[in-house]
């Protein structure tokens, strides 16, 4: 069997979930506004391959959240990943984060909006069509209420922005999924394993997660 351990922890969502040949058979997650991530993702893998009966040397690929989304929240997941995916030398895959959220979507037409909250009145964003193909780039943009004009379909908007956005986006094709907010180790299952197939993955010693925006740190003031 081709386990692949899925790891997502780009938002306050820290999310681990096991998948057989792209189906999820164990998931362990927990969305804190604390970010626990440090704290709880080792003891979630752990967790999930005793439950599972299995050994890390069962696993054929490790699959990380590759951004966009918290700089803190990503370096440790991908930390994870790599440290695993190096001592077992075996693959390491990189799923877009904003996919990995649209992808919760179950609709026939219109277009998906993932968006990850980027603090004030910014976001992550991407376009995708119902079968996930991507229609625009990521973005870092800032919300008003002239976004998205352009788009005469109907818009389905996912994420943990819904609450600050709906204020601005108030045209009748727009439609908040309020209920998908973080984006979950568990869609992550056939997005890994599709790459997994086709041998689509990155260099351990090399990669590094998708910030979009560089990571400032300021010093106080006093």
């Amino acid at each position: 069997m081709e386990y692949i351990l899925n790891i997502e922890t780009a938002t306050k969502n820290c999310s681990v979930a096991l998948a057989i040949e792209g189906k999820t058979i164990l998931c362990k997650e927990i969305a804190e506004e604390g970010y626990s991530h440090a704290e709880r993702l080792h003891v979630f893998i752990e967790e999930i391959l005793i439950e599972a009966g299995i050994t890390v040397n069962d696993l054929v690929a490790i699959a990380v959240s590759q951004g966009p989304g918290s700089y803190t929240g990503l370096r440790i997941g991908v930390s994870a990943a790599k440290g695993l995916s190096y001592a077992l030398n075996i693959p390491l895959i990189a799923v877009d984060t904003l996919k990995t959220l649209a992808s919760q979507v179950s609709v026939s037409n219109g277009l998906i909006i993932p968006m990850i909250d980027a603090r004030r009145m910014e976001v992550y964003s991407a376009i995708f069509t119902p079968n996930l193909e991507k229609k625009r780039a990521i973005l870092a943009e800032i919300i008003t209420k002239d976004s998205f004009n352009d788009i005469e379909e109907t818009i389905y908007f996912v994420g943990d922005c819904s609450e600050k956005c709906k204020a601005v986006l108030t045209k009748e094709n727009y439609v908040f999924l309020e209920e998908i907010k973080y984006p979950s180790a568990k869609e992550m299952d056939m997005l890994s394993f599709e790459k997994y197939k086709i041998g689509d993955t990155v260099d351990v010693a090399y990669f590094e997660p998708y910030y979009l925006k560089d990571f400032m740190i300021t010093t106080s003031k006093k």
